[in-house]
């Protein structure tokens, strides 16, 4: 491979933000592909995978440069010098590469292998309470497939179309899918493109969404003419799900505390012409308490720590703490015990993260039927889902029935 510096300052620009402003890997390198539109797909290419790959080990990359935090410019070529070294790549004569130690960079990448924290390259507080809940063996399974590059899957938006349709779709507008057994919308595209850009997405044909999340609409049972409500509902990714499983019947009340990504979820129902969708900001405890004792079916996708998405968001684990996990996990019994009364008696509840700590999971489901509202409620069922054993991103539902 042959690097060219225009594009290896790209790469440099994603790290600067990503490293040291703290900003979003995905925000930062859809403003950096904007820089130079003479750019090709290979070459956008390059700077995405790239940067992802780079954030993705920083921790080891980092120790092996000897960079330290915040990065100069000079170390943050330091630390793309070591990538492009363990990929096999012929440094150029650029003087930002002067005096770059090659073999001392395979030797260090030989000896910290071997260690897991610098080989899966993980906080040492998150690779103690990893190892501390899912033990060793299991842990470090899921870090290394937590490590990989994470598949595009597409779910198909049956209010428009079929999957056999859009795979037909996308293949005209030479976009190659393949179908994956046990998700009935789900397709894989079997080699990465620009999908935002297609007809068939601007058609409302389809949304960007992991298998596993694709299971967590239809766990909930749901049935036309329902009165359903979506509480953490974000921009609104399992909502659409549910207005194409109910085909567009019934009532689905989509709540968030973010008004700007209920906005967000506005432009892609209209997009997805799904129309049994209703928006309402949480300002207080008023809209909540409105619907106490109303609801039929009850989504709580609960803020998490999201470590099951690492796959997808490998910055994200830069970006925790340990203090921000012990404040999500008391937020996650919050909302639990705050919107579980909106359930009519013959109601269903799924509280679901994408989270692979049992912690956030199965620890929190056991302490809220221990409460007083969580009493009324028992498991009818429960699945975790293995970024290791599906390949997939990780995430953990339970459906809790009112008894």
């Amino acid at each position: 491979m042959r690097l060219h510096k225009n594009l290896v300052l790209a790469v440099i620009k994603v790290l600067d933000g990503t490293f040291n402003q703290q900003l979003y890997a995905d925000k930062t390198i859809e403003k950096v592909l904007k820089f130079d539109k003479r750019w090709g797909s290979r070459d956008r290419a390059f700077i995405a995978e790239t940067s992802y790959e780079i954030i993705r080990w920083k921790r080891l990359y980092t120790e092996i440069s000897e960079s330290k935090s915040p990065f100069k410019y000079n170390e943050l070529w330091k630390i793309f010098s070591v990538w492009a070294i363990l990929k096999g790549i012929t440094l150029p004569n650029w003087p930002e590469f002067n005096d770059t130690p090659n073999r001392r960079i395979k030797g260090k990448f030989d000896t910290l292998n071997k260690i897991r924290k610098f080989r899966e390259s993980i906080p040492d507080w998150l690779d103690d309470i990893g190892a501390s809940e899912l033990g060793d063996k299991n842990w470090e399974k899921e870090l290394s497939s937590l490590n990989e590059q994470a598949s595009v899957i597409i779910r198909t938006n049956t209010l428009n179309t079929s999957i056999d349709e859009l795979k037909k779709i996308l293949s005209e507008e030479e976009i190659q899918t393949e179908k994956i057994k046990g998700f009935p919308d789900a397709l894989k595209l079997i080699i990465r493109k620009n999908l935002f850009k297609t007809q068939a997405f601007k058609d409302g044909l389809f949304e960007i969404q992991d298998a596993s999340s694709q299971l967590i609409a239809p766990f909930l049972k749901v049935e036309n003419g329902m009165k359903i409500c979506d509480v953490c509902a974000g921009a609104g990714g399992k909502t659409l799900h549910l207005s194409a499983l109910t085909q567009n019947k019934g009532q689905i009340i989509a709540m968030d505390i973010y008004k700007n990504k209920l906005f967000e979820l506005k432009r892609r129902a209209k997009r997805n012409k799904a129309f049994n969708i209703e928006t309402r900001a949480i300002e207080n405890n008023k809209p909540i308490k409105r619907l106490y004792g109303k609801i039929d079916r009850l989504l709580i996708d609960s803020p998490c720590s999201g470590l099951g998405v690492l796959k997808r968001n490998p910055d994200s684990k830069w970006k925790l703490s340990l203090d921000f996990l012990n404040k999500i996990r008391k937020t996650q019994q919050e909302i639990l015990t705050r919107y579980a009364p909106m359930i009519k008696k013959s109601g269903k509840l799924v509280y679901a993260t994408c989270s692979i700590l049992p912690s956030e999971n199965e620890l929190q489901i056991e302490n809220f039927l221990k409460s007083e509202i969580g009493k009324k409620f028992k498991i009818e069922d429960e699945k975790k889902i293995s970024p290791h054993k599906s390949g997939f991103d990780g995430f953990y539902m339970v459906r809790l029935s009112y008894k």
